[in-house]
């Protein structure tokens, strides 16, 4: 295969860019390679997102449907469940979902699924690149077999390399055009093409030597704020006991200039990568039995604080006379994080169903998130109840699960009759400190 022309194509901005899964990591790159110039195919099995996308509208809250429907209009974006059609890109990105099973072993059946729907449609010179975040081996071991079982050889026929997503929705400062783009081809061509391909997008890209460096350095970057969110969780839990608030002392350890990067406790980790990915590294080096002792007693610190937080509702409704069985609570945020609309994971789910099972009256306000869907581990059937001064009165309790700005704290410290502080959003209210409880 003449790796130059294809090289040649993409450099010139006429080749075609397939991107398989239309979510959180895949919506955000098709607008950064149409705005670059590129004509886009976006590939997802859910048909009602493609039609709304088709449609000009979008699902993600920090997309606006204007950016959607003017890539519609301009001719250089459409969607499509058809996976016969997966022939016609002359590169296919391949950004779908790799959650943790319930033994909390990698699930990789969508990255499997959908290298099988590539396979048979896999044509001579397509360069086929993965940015799921994996365990170091997966694009070699697993993507590679797949694809050559439509009997073309990579680096001979086709070309397939890996570069990790590094999504932050609702991120000001960056976005995908402007975060570095690790890259690592299976070999030299496909290296070459795939640097080649992200440099027309993306302001900075980072070769490294192999697939399996860029699959680790995304590993290593989510063990790094897994194992410190555990410790700084850890110290919340110890410095609650002495009567130190770990908020104040987090404060004054960051004023340091050097040796100390501030990382904050909180309810539970949220979101599509630090719960989950480090479990992919602990798994694979299992099958090199090596111990790694530091992601697993990280995961189990962090898993445990949605318990936490519960248990210290708990002690503050006791000193009220009251218990969690039959009380009312209203959970303040479902997002895992603030000011999106992103419910991957999140800890405030958890403590719900925690809620729930200990026999409390349960509802939620989210001003990102008005009705609850389906997910792959819950179905809350839920809806966002109106966050007023009257209806902060009718509940025993409001629970500060995630921080959204648009809460206005003052007044539901006001009208609240017990708050449950677990991101130390309160900190700014002046009256009524002797309702909050830091969790």
């Amino acid at each position: 295969m003449d790796v130059a022309k294809l090289e040649k194509k993409i450099v010139d901005r006429k080749a075609v860019i397939g991107i398989m899964g239309m979510g959180y990591v895949g919506l955000p790159l098709v607008g950064t390679f149409t705005r670059a110039g590129f004509r886009c195919i976006g590939f997802d099995i859910d048909p009602r997102k493609v039609k709304m996308l088709n449609s000009g509208k979008s699902y993600i809250q920090h997309i606006p449907s204007k950016a959607i429907a003017e890539l519609v209009k301009s001719g250089r974006f459409r969607a499509t469940a058809d996976m016969k059609e997966l022939g016609k890109p002359d590169a296919v990105i391949i950004c779908v979902p790799t959650p943790l099973s319930k033994s909390r072993d990698p699930d990789m059946s969508y990255v499997e699924g959908t290298a099988e729907a590539i396979s048979p449609r896999l044509r001579k010179g397509q360069l086929v690149v993965l940015e799921s975040t994996t365990y170091p081996g997966t694009t070699r071991e697993l993507v590679k077999p797949i694809l050559e079982k439509s009997g073309l050889k990579v680096e001979q026929d086709f070309f397939l390399a890996f570069s990790p997503e590094r999504e932050d929705p609702g991120r000001k400062d960056y976005n995908t055009s402007t975060i570095p783009k690790v890259v690592g081809g299976m070999g030299p061509k496909s290296h070459r093409l795939a640097v080649a391909l992200y440099t027309q997008a993306i302001s900075k890209v980072v070769p490294v030597s192999s697939c399996e460096v860029a699959e680790a350095a995304k590993i290593v970057e989510n063990v790094y704020r897994c194992v410190n969110i555990a410790m700084v969780n850890e110290l919340k839990v110890v410095f609650d006991k002495m009567g130190i608030d770990v908020w104040d002392v987090i404060n004054a350890a960051k004023t340091k200039p050097f040796g100390f990067q501030a990382f904050y406790p909180g309810p539970g980790l949220g979101g599509h990568c630090i719960p989950i990915d480090p479990f992919y590294l602990t798994w694979k080096a299992r099958q090199y039995g090596e111990p790694t002792r530091f992601i697993e007693l990280a995961g189990e610190i962090n898993t445990a604080m949605p318990e936490y937080v519960i248990n210290r509702l708990a002690e503050a409704l006791n000193k009220e006379g009251k218990a969690v069985r039959g009380s009312k609570v209203l959970v303040l945020g479902l997002a895992y994080k603030k000011d999106v609309d992103d419910l991957r994971e999140s800890p405030s789910i958890e403590l719900i169903h925690m809620l729930k099972h200990r026999g409390a009256k349960v509802d939620y306000n989210d001003p990102h998130i008005p009705i609850t869907h389906k997910g792959r581990e819950h179905d809350l059937g839920m809806k966002s109840v109106p966050l007023t001064a009257k209806n902060l009165k009718s509940y025993d309790v409001a629970l500060i699960s995630t921080d959204h700005s648009a809460y206005d704290y003052d007044m539901i410290v006001r009208n609240s009759k017990l708050v449950i502080d677990s991101r130390n959003a309160c900190a700014g209210v002046k009256r009524g400190r002797e309702k909050i409880v830091k969790a």
